[in-house]
């Protein structure tokens, strides 16, 4: 989408970070910004920040969780600004909790919003996009935690790897169409993802403390002078997407980092992988089987 002028983001986890630096970045393109949030707090900082900054914007409450509550949302949306063009999956909780230690309501919580809402969110506004004909582009926000897997972090990104798994498959499934599709994979980024601490919804609490940063040896307030220090500028970052948009580019990585850590991934799984010649006639049966299966369930 080269023209976005006029076009309509929806933006969920808008009001902050990230997806406040996308709606502003967005803004300034001349585009018009639902910005969709669970926290009051945020959306009404957010309100002032782009009501300052001369935003066209609307926003709205949202559990990206909750199905219902996104099909209002969505509705909602098309009432103030007629069609959807951008959907942005952004939201999501930064909580590091190990595999071994981790409880259903963990798993309930982190599912549920970091991939749970991107399933959603896509099921929900893509069939819109897709209906008004006017083009479109899809982004979720992954992690570099869902290319390559951190200490701690395991509940995280298998999420996050889902995320990333998704918009692959969505972008290959939508190349004929004239709507894109990015994943961004941000590293250290100056955000309140550390912030989560009290915000646990009652259905998810366990009966221990939270599990956040601090469980996993590092303390919220550490990290978060970590990130003010060194992290990543959300609004360079919401450029990035806007370019990425633009471009059609499949990912978005916001610092070199991400290029050796994912080296190093690849060299251990190409390592592990039999020496040996390809059997030709297996892998061309294996592409068959798959053109087959694209041709009957396309």
């Amino acid at each position: 989408m080269r023209d976005l002028s006029g076009k309509v983001a929806f933006i969920t986890g808008g009001a902050s970070g990230i997806g406040l630096g996308m709606a502003k970045a967005f803004s300034r393109a001349g585009m018009k910004v639902v910005v969709v949030d669970i926290r009051d707090d945020h959306r009404a900082a957010a309100e002032e920040t782009l009501a300052r900054g001369g935003a066209e914007f609307h926003l709205i409450k949202l559990d990206v969780a909750d199905r219902e509550a996104w099909s209002r949302a969505a509705d909602e949306a098309e009432r103030v600004f007629s069609r959807i063009h951008v959907l942005c999956n952004n939201a999501g909780i930064g909580v590091l909790t190990p595999i071994a230690q981790a409880t259903w309501e963990d798993w309930d919580w982190l599912l549920g919003v970091n991939l749970g809402g991107v399933i959603i969110g896509v099921t929900t506004v893509l069939p819109r996009i897709r209906a008004h004909g006017e083009g479109g582009h899809v982004m979720a926000t992954a992690s570099l935690g869902g290319i390559t897997v951190a200490g701690n972090g395991g509940v995280y990104s298998t999420a996050k790897f889902g995320v990333v798994a998704m918009m692959e498959c969505l972008r290959e499934d939508l190349a004929a169409e004239d709507i894109g599709v990015t994943v961004l994979c941000p590293s250290a980024v100056n955000t309140n993802i550390h912030d989560h601490g009290d915000r646990r919804p009652e259905r998810y609490r366990v009966d221990s403390s939270d599990l956040g940063p601090h469980d996993a040896g590092l303390d919220p307030e550490m990290l978060k002078g970590m990130l003010a220090s060194f992290g990543s500028d959300p609004l360079e970052v919401g450029r990035q997407v806007l370019h990425a948009i633009r471009h059609d580019q499949p990912y978005v990585f916001t610092e070199r980092m991400a290029k050796g850590l994912i080296e190093l991934r690849r060299e251990a799984l190409l390592v592990l992988i039999p020496d040996e010649e390809p059997d030709l006639e297996r892998l061309a049966a294996d592409r068959a089987m798959r053109r087959a299966l694209t041709e009957l369930f396309g």
